[in-house]
């Protein structure tokens, strides 16, 4: 390791000998041994960069980079993240110093402004979920459900959970990645093949009196609509288990919302919600839950509310409850989460506004009027079953194409200009040559015959 540099104090020999025995390690790489072998690099990168370069050289070697890029007008691809129309007053809201610059209100006194944004957002997101009590937000989707599973585990004090085959995968991984380390039991509830929802059968076999909760992704990762969202309620209510729904808010224009069939917990993405693709992020967690004292205590997060000075003449924003370990809380904190996405939940608070209740609605009626056009239209293509699940279906839709590897099928597509959907072969042997395809308001009318005529052409079945 040889001599501590000054801006590393701890990184002398002596030093990290001494870390590394205090936690029973003998090497810096075992602290590394879950990373399999075949990833790590024998050599440092190669950038081609043989000599340091000013600023204006790196400046016009990294635009010469960029240029390099393609992307497509128009692309297919959903599944967790997806391309909507952002207006133009969410970012120019947004960007203003007194919310590009801030961070969590710790003082909220001194940030009414801040504290009334997020109090503004959780009561909207509780409106459109039908819940009672939300959060000033999460990281992301998926770690919104690993937290609502921990907090499940809390209140009922039981330690399995049921997750559905037809969520999102890599929610569930990243569930696991929380709960493996504390004895939790993940188990998995098939789906209906035909339909793509969950099978209530399985689910009422493998509910038991250890179940702290069953979650149910609602549109799921297959875009299929949950129609027994009552009867999957009843089942897990009757046996004392806590029923968390994940969903995609925007559909909540269109659909019933959680909080009407029983959800105790909801948690989802907030990025269709003003939030841009950015390369991968940053996400909004979405979470909320049902009025009750246990359930509300038990909340990870922060939660805003507003109060009156003694006199009720003064109204003024409060931060009521915030659980996190970096608080009073310590040891008994509800989560770890040290931040909140709190930029992200303004966008999607100025988002909502700028809809309103009937903008909502009508976004949301016309992905799924284009969502089904485009599933009908490809359904008439001779080596295409689309959709492969019969099941009522919300912007992302599973579509099986015969006859070509899918991915030489993206790789023709993106010649056209079209950014092809996400291939599901080898998730499960029933997705075989299956693609998940997703549609939003970005696209036309053109733009979805263009994509119907580019597969036509590729699979040679030209009119």
């Amino acid at each position: 390791m040889g001599k501590a540099f000054p801006w590393i104090p701890n990184m002398d020999d002596e030093t990290v000998s001494e870390m590394l025995g205090e936690i029973g390690v003998k090497d810096l790489k075992e602290l590394f041994k879950d990373i399999p072998r075949s990833l790590f690099l024998k050599e440092p990168p190669r950038i081609g960069l043989v000599t340091p370069l000013s600023e204006q050289e790196a400046y016009i070697h990294t635009v010469n980079l960029l240029k390099r890029n393609r992307i497509p007008r128009i692309s297919l691809l959903g599944g967790g993240v997806w391309n909507h129309y952002i207006p133009a007053a969410v970012k120019e809201i947004v960007r203003r110093g007194e919310f590009y610059t801030s961070y969590t209100p710790y003082q909220p006194e001194l940030s009414q402004g801040l504290s009334q944004a997020l109090f503004e957002y959780q009561s909207m997101i509780a409106e459109l979920t039908g819940m009672d009590v939300v959060n000033a937000s999460m990281y992301d989707w998926s770690t919104a459900v690993a937290e609502a599973v921990l907090m499940s585990v809390r209140v009922t004090r039981r330690k399995k959970i049921l997750f559905p085959l037809n969520a999102n995968p890599m929610h569930l991984r990243v569930l696991n990645t929380y709960v493996d380390p504390l004895g939790i039991e993940v188990e998995c509830v098939a789906y209906n093949k035909l339909t793509g929802q969950l099978d209530l059968n399985e689910l009422e076999e493998k509910m038991d009196k250890d179940t702290a909760a069953v979650y149910v992704q609602n549109p799921s990762f297959f875009g299929t609509i949950e129609t027994e969202v009552d009867e999957i309620s009843n089942i897990v209510h009757k046996h004392g288990g806590l029923l968390i729904v994940g969903v995609e808010p925007i559909s909540l224009g269109l659909f019933k919302p959680p909080g009407d069939y029983g959800a105790d917990i909801v948690v989802g993405e907030g990025q269709p919600l003003g939030l841009g693709l950015n390369f991968g992020g940053p996400l909004l967690g979405i979470f909320a839950v049902r009025w009750d004292t246990k359930l509300v205590r038990q909340m990870p997060g922060r939660i805003f509310g507003v109060t009156r000075t003694k006199d009720g003449k003064e109204r003024g924003f409060i931060m009521v409850l915030q659980t996190r370990e970096q608080h009073i809380r310590r040891e008994k904190a509800t989560s770890n989460i040290c931040t909140n996405e709190a930029l992200c939940a303004i966008a999607a608070a100025v988002y909502l506004a700028l809809l309103g209740p009937q903008g909502i609605k009508e976004l949301a009626e016309n992905i799924f009027y284009k969502t089904y056009y485009l599933m009908r239209q490809l359904g008439k293509i001779e080596h295409v079953e689309s959709p492969v699940f019969k099941a009522p279906h919300f912007k992302d839709f599973v579509a099986r194409f015969n006859g070509v590897p899918l991915k030489y099928l993206n790789k023709m597509l993106l010649e056209k200009g079209i950014q092809g959907g996400i291939i599901l072969e080898g998730q499960d042997p029933l997705l075989k040559q299956c693609m998940l395809l997703s549609v939003t308001e970005v696209l036309t009318k053109r733009d979805l015959d263009l994509v119907v005529n580019s597969l036509k052409e590729i699979l040679g079945e030209e009119d």
